[in-house]
């Protein structure tokens, strides 16, 4: 089974002491978005976890305590783009960032880290121009410390509409231009780049349209392959591994634009509010009406097929 934490809010910038709250007392409980009454208790065991999956803007508050997940296998996910604190109020710098990021290869290792620059929108301000420049000072910054970035375009969601009305959709002819100046700078630095949920004609132009989070990424990661049962997609068109969130929607403190986990910033104020370290929840206490089901957990891993030996 993956463990997920990125898909819903950032647990490493967030949440860390009270992850690695959970990681001690071996479990953890999530609450169903869509029925809040209903509570999955997943075992934190490398006995029926293959890896956890972390999606983060901020890296740094994690990397201290990393040794009390040294026996699960990892992969990080960490977004880096060039925008600023009218976009992204509260994310570090991205030179903050970098500097994590590069703390954090050396310690997990290069195939377990990868970079997104995502989402990307057009502007006045933030011109194609603009992001190969930007782009390309990043690839050469992290150059020998991932051997991937996903790069995606805007989504809009209702949330991101309404919290970024002046936003717009990526017309096709930038994306071509951006996606083929991001793989010749790749190309330079040894970076793949791939996309998700993207056009997939993007490939022509060298571009890895398979997914970003898809099973042979994380069989890198871990170094086996795995036997993954049958699973619906998040999205048709989704090929990730994306299930077994531990992460709660409206909590996420980054407070960006384009953000599609968060409703408005009043919400996520109060429920922030209601985070304890030390609850099994991310937010808030178990209920006398809660319902809470334990998650059916199995390894997908199979220990006679160690990739390096291929």
């Amino acid at each position: 089974m993956i463990i997920n934490t990125g898909s819903r809010t950032d647990i490493p910038a967030y949440y860390s002491e009270w992850f690695y709250n959970r990681i001690k007392e071996g479990y953890v409980l999530t609450r169903n978005p869509y029925y809040p009454e209903q509570i999955t208790k997943y075992r934190l065991s490398s006995n029926v976890v293959d890896a956890i999956v972390f999606c983060t803007k901020n890296p740094e508050p994690m990397l201290d305590r990393l040794n009390e997940i040294k026996n699960f296998h990892q992969f990080w996910f960490v977004t880096i783009t060039p925008y600023g604190k009218e976009i992204e109020p509260d994310v570090p710098v991205a030179e903050q960032v970098i500097e994590a990021f590069q703390k954090l290869s050396g310690i997990v290792g290069v195939d377990c880290c990868g970079w997104r620059y995502d989402p990307i929108f057009i502007s006045g301000k933030y011109t194609g121009h603009f992001h190969i420049r930007r782009f390309e000072d990043m690839a050469k910054a992290l150059s020998g410390y991932t051997n991937q970035c996903v790069v995606s375009f805007i989504d809009l969601y209702e949330k991101t509409k309404r919290n970024f009305p002046q936003v717009k959709e990526v017309k096709k002819s930038e994306q071509e231009f951006l996606i083929k100046e991001f793989v010749n700078i790749g190309n330079k630095y040894h970076i793949k780049i791939r996309t998700c949920c993207e056009n997939p004609e993007l490939e022509k132009l060298g571009a890895d349209v398979s997914g970003c989070m898809t099973q042979q990424v994380l069989e890198n990661a871990i170094g086996y392959r795995m036997k993954v049962p049958r699973r619906s997609p998040a999205r048709v068109e989704c090929n990730c591994m994306l299930g077994n969130d531990i992460g709660m929607y409206n909590t996420c403190g980054h407070g960006c634009l384009y953000c599609y986990a968060n409703y408005d910033k009043k919400v996520v104020e109060q429920n922030m509010k209601q985070h304890n370290p030390k609850s099994p929840l991310l937010i808030g206490e178990v209920q006398e009406t809660d319902i809470i089901k334990e998650a059916k957990q199995q390894l997908y891993r199979d220990a006679q097929m160690n990739i390096f030996d291929l």
